[in-house]
């Protein structure tokens, strides 16, 4: 197995892990686990991850004595500020809505990174690519549709974080853009840590008008999330950082298969038919842009 299909792959299930206590601190005691749990905000969530993370990254950093403050500074903020915003609002959705969907809306990422990758790399798309993208975004109006006009549904989904997921993976899309650029000047290490040196401030100052305070096994739960994020962004990473980039992102949306598991069989999300088709024409858009852009990568190097 190539090292980049390992990485993403490893990713994915750190990933998973994470989101699975997110959705659990979301529903607070309304989950059967662990009945005492308390509900502790995504933006509380963010901090606690961002100070494991942070505490990993500046060891890491200062053992392979490395600039603190990296090289490509300007990207290394874009990346921080862009990766910020998205994993907070991803947390949100987690709290709001079904697992699944809010995964799979995640899963847009790729297409926007090709978005801003014209945008700010000056890379070409083909006209298949957009064919995909707005397949894509079928899926999602097939969901939105879903939340507006059936009001009996079995999981509650509400258009308003629908949306909110979507900016989410825009922001995650402008965010691997700039792993992408910062390939040639940073160490993965560096990437990473510039989440966490932004957000920690940011999220300090939200999380004083409504702190919640852990107790008990809430400390251990949160000291995962931390550490396996920090897991599931390097292994991303380093997956990113990989010549076959191309090849393995495919991959990456296996995670969207785990999290429907888990939303039907531990939280009992029964998605409806039309939710379902939504999430696979999403499916279906990213990873077909995906190999179209592995094809033309392969034909430019064969020509």
């Amino acid at each position: 197995m190539k090292k980049g299909i390992l990485f993403i792959v490893l990713s994915g299930l750190s990933f998973l892990i994470v989101n699975f206590l997110v959705k659990l601190f979301g529903m607070g005691s309304g989950q059967t686990l662990f009945p005492n749990l308390q509900k502790i905000p995504a933006h509380e969530l963010v901090l606690t991850r961002s100070i494991i993370s942070f505490s990993i990254s500046s060891v890491i950093i200062k053992s392979k004595k490395l600039p603190f403050f990296g090289v490509n500074k300007k990207w290394l903020l874009i990346r921080g500020f862009a990766g910020m915003i998205a994993l907070t609002l991803f947390f949100e959705t987690i709290h709001h809505l079904p697992i699944a969907v809010a995964s799979t809306v995640q899963y847009l990422a790729p297409i926007f990174t090709m978005i801003s990758t014209m945008l700010f790399l000056g890379e070409r798309i083909l006209k298949m690519q957009w064919l995909f993208v707005l397949v894509a975004f079928i899926g999602v109006t097939l969901i939105g549709l879903n939340a507006l006009i059936l009001k009996t549904n079995p999981v509650k989904l509400d258009f308003f974080w629908l949306i909110l997921g979507v900016i989410s993976a825009a922001f995650s899309g402008i965010a691997y853009t700039a792993i992408v650029k910062l390939k040639a000047t940073d160490a993965p290490i560096n990437i990473v840590s510039y989440f966490p040196m932004l957000s920690i401030p940011i999220m300090t100052v939200w999380c004083l008008f409504d702190f919640v305070m852990p107790r008990g096994i809430e400390w251990l739960l949160l000291l995962i999330i931390g550490i396996f994020t920090q897991i599931a962004q390097m292994l991303l990473t380093k997956a990113l950082h990989q010549d076959s980039a191309s090849l393995i992102t495919p991959f990456q949306y296996l995670g969207s298969i785990y999290a429907m598991l888990m939303g039907y069989f531990i939280f009992e999300e029964r998605l409806n038919f039309l939710i379902i088709i939504g999430v696979g024409l999403i499916l279906m858009g990213v990873v077909a842009n995906t190999l179209i852009k592995a094809l033309q990568r392969k034909e430019h190097k064969i020509s």
